[in-house]
């Protein structure tokens, strides 16, 4: 037998019964129309009172105040809270004042959703309040929410503030922690407003393959799964550009996808296994255009959230109206280390690693052997939107070969604060040139590399019927998001970020009781005083507790054999 609920949580499931011995169903399956919500009524009642003479409002009770024949109490609901005036008479007009005096002072907790009858009125104290004229019980929360209390001012007492527990109960957090919900409405406005931009551009937003036969499009290490009808290996995508390339083959002018993507790779501030991003493909363009694209779709969003294009960022106030500082890949790490690597081959390249104390492994070619020294000593200083262009043909199998500077591509990738969030290619439509880029991906496989790229036929395939053409970018959106709301974790613009499992905690049984001596009746009345486990007992007073088993004998009306004061004692050794 589970003992593991609270004396809170046991109240609660208490009263439930009551309230369904009562006739009231605690989880109604009406529908429960709602016609005004709290922020609509505290901003515009003084102004049109009128509008308000009739209001059905819904949502949880987050305060009460209970003063005898009438309470007051606060409603939450999804756009803030609104106070609520509750006067017996007016909800129990009757001689049965069982809806008042049992059901909303007794029965009724914090958390619980409640359906509101009313008009709004201004209290004596000039308070905005809806007079409850009916009230019906929409759902009853068994567990009680954490008490975080607001002063005027703002301050905030006893907040629910571990991110461990915000995380992976967001639902909790959202809850006590409302003012978290402008972060996801803020992503919303993101995506919403760079989907509003391409449209307008007419081009159409697709959807892609999730499961994919081949990990391709982007340097990074996959998520593998079987799919047991067919008897074949599957991948969780790492990117969708092959197939949005293969519709640009198809003859489309522009397509572009917001989708999740996934990395079976490291967890950090600004990696989440599971990531949201936008790719785009637009024919007939390259990467020249594709920065002037870029750089007025961001001043749109940034535009979208905070009506300018200047955003507050840590201690940094970002500006994304172009036109974007440029700087080639070779030219950054001139800058940033004083070394030329240009010119410079493997070994020396993995010298100069070795000088700077940047670690490395043999599986690394030279593509990944300069990323390795961009990324230690060059993006940390990219604070105002940078776009690093035209990398070695080494780190980018997918991009064009460019047009004037020998062993270069056509790339660009965005810095904003210090981290990438764009990357973009005039895209190579040689088929030929593309396989041999790909056969060295093979190479880079076998000695080591599990980022390095798989061979994909098909797409090989389609290019071989021609593509014209094109220009492609990719955005992470959750990055972006961080950066439009000024937060320093990729966890806190996700609703459920990837967690380790939860650590189960064993529930206790009568027995971890039993086995101290505690007879099995007794164990039920322990819990009722609050010792759910054998360790919270033995921080006990064992006096106090002996005289507190005999109140609630008393008090239970137990017709059970009382233990002695000794035996009492012997728990406690």
């Amino acid at each position: 037998m589970s003992i593991a609920l609270s004396e809170q949580e046991i109240i609660r499931r208490e009263s439930l019964q009551k309230l369904r011995e009562l006739g009231i169903n605690p989880y109604p399956a009406e529908a429960f129309e709602v016609t005004a919500w709290a922020q609509d009524i505290n901003d515009n009642f003084e102004a049109a009172p009128d509008k308000y003479k009739q209001v059905v409002i819904a949502g949880r009770i987050m305060t009460r105040r209970i003063m005898g024949s009438a309470s007051f109490a606060e409603i939450q609901d999804s756009t803030g809270r609104v106070q609520i005036y509750i006067k017996r008479d007016d909800i129990c007009p009757g001689e049965d004042k069982t809806l008042y005096n049992t059901v909303f002072k007794k029965l009724l907790d914090i958390g619980d959703y409640v359906g509101i009858k009313g008009y709004v009125f201004l209290t004596q104290t000039g308070e905005i309040s809806v007079h409850t004229e009916e009230l019906v019980v929409l759902s009853k929360s068994l567990k009680p929410l954490p008490v975080v209390k607001r002063e005027e001012d703002g301050t905030i007492h006893d907040g629910f503030t571990d991110p461990e527990m915000r995380y992976r109960q967001r639902y909790v957090d959202l809850t006590v922690n409302p003012e978290y919900k402008n972060i996801f409405i803020n992503r919303s406005k993101v995506i919403s407003a760079m989907r509003n931009y391409f449209n307008l551009q007419g081009w159409m937003e697709v959807e892609t393959p999730i499961l994919q036969p081949v990990h391709g499009g982007a340097a990074a290490r996959p998520f593998a799964t079987h799919h047991n009808t067919l008897d074949m290996p599957l991948f969780l995508r790492i990117a969708n550009e092959l197939y949005l390339k293969r519709l640009i083959v198809a003859g489309f002018d522009g397509v572009y996808e917001f989708g999740k993507m996934f990395r079976n790779e490291g967890m950090d501030r600004t990696h989440n296994p599971e990531f949201t991003a936008m790719e785009i493909y637009v024919a007939y363009k390259d990467y020249i255009w594709m920065m002037a694209m870029v750089e007025e779709c961001l001043e749109t969003v940034a535009k979208a959230v905070h009506g300018i294009p200047v955003v507050q960022v840590g201690q940094h106030e970002i500006n994304f109206a172009g036109p974007y500082e440029k700087l080639s890949m070779y030219d950054s790490i001139l800058k940033y280390t004083g070394i030329d690597v240009a010119a410079m081959d493997e070994e020396g390249l993995r010298k100069v690693c070795a000088d700077l104390a940047i670690e490395v492994d043999a599986s690394m070619g030279k593509g990944k052997l300069i990323d390795e020294i961009f990324s230690a000593k060059v993006e940390h200083n990219l604070i105002q939107p940078t776009y690093i262009t035209d990398y070695p043909i080494e780190m980018t199998p997918l991009a064009k070969k460019h047009r004037t500077k020998d062993g270069l591509v056509e790339r660009f990738e965005l810095f904003v604060n210090g981290k990438e969030i764009a990357n973009a290619y005039s895209e190579l439509n040689d088929p030929i040139d593309q396989r041999e880029r790909l056969e060295e991906q093979l190479i880079l496989a076998g000695r080591g590399d599990d980022e390095a790229m798989a061979m994909d036929d098909d797409f090989l395939r389609a290019l071989e019927y021609g593509m014209p053409p094109t220009s492609g970018l990719g955005i992470g959106i959750d990055r972006l998001v961080m950066l439009m709301t000024n937060q320093s974790t990729i966890q806190e613009v996700l609703f459920f970020p990837q967690m380790r499992p939860e650590k189960k905690v064993k529930a206790p049984t009568i027995e971890d009781f039993t086995n101290i001596g505690i007879p099995a009746e007794w164990v039920p009345v322990l819990n009722k005083m609050g010792f759910n486990t054998v360790e919270e007992l033995k921080t006990g007073n064992p006096n106090k507790v002996f005289n507190d088993l005999g109140g609630m004998r008393k008090k239970m009306k137990l017709e059970i054999a009382m233990p002695t004061k000794d035996a009492v004692m012997a728990w406690f050794e």
